[in-house]
């Protein structure tokens, strides 16, 4: 099935997964907010197929906000839209976008020795209900 998505459907798909790496990174701020965000978007630009594509580059001008609530309304929002937008599409798309995010938001919850923080064990099931939302 071939996949047609404009400039701002990627947009979308960016803001979703590079906001839920930020998303996740503000919410392991207490140890390492740097280390959260570098594994996340590790394993964001190892994505593939059309994923992989959009998601080489992070979002550019993208203003996200001053608070992590203002984040979360930008970006647990996107990836419901991304999710409805790859599924009418190409569900198989839909399925690796949401891998995807799930092995970024499982790679930044891994740099913390042990288990997840409460607050980005939190954090990651409001990206996951985001992303089952559509």
């Amino acid at each position: 099935m071939s996949v047609t998505l404009n400039d701002q459907d990627k947009l979308t798909l960016r803001i979703a997964a590079w906001g839920a790496v930020s998303l996740m990174s503000a919410a392991g701020a207490a140890g390492s907010a740097h280390k959260v965000a570098t594994e996340g978007s590790i394993a964001l630009t190892s994505a593939t197929g059309l994923v992989g594509h959009v998601l080489t580059k992070a979002p550019k001008g993208v203003k996200y906000g001053k608070t992590v609530a203002e984040l979360a309304d930008q970006v647990l929002p996107a990836l419901t839209a991304s999710m409805n937008l790859l599924k009418q599409q190409d569900p198989a798309e839909a399925d690796n976008f949401r891998r995807t995010v799930i092995v970024a938001i499982d790679a930044a919850a891994r740099t913390h020795q042990g288990q997840p923080s409460p607050t980005l064990a939190d954090m990651a099931r409001k990206i996951t209900a985001a992303l089952d939302a559509s």
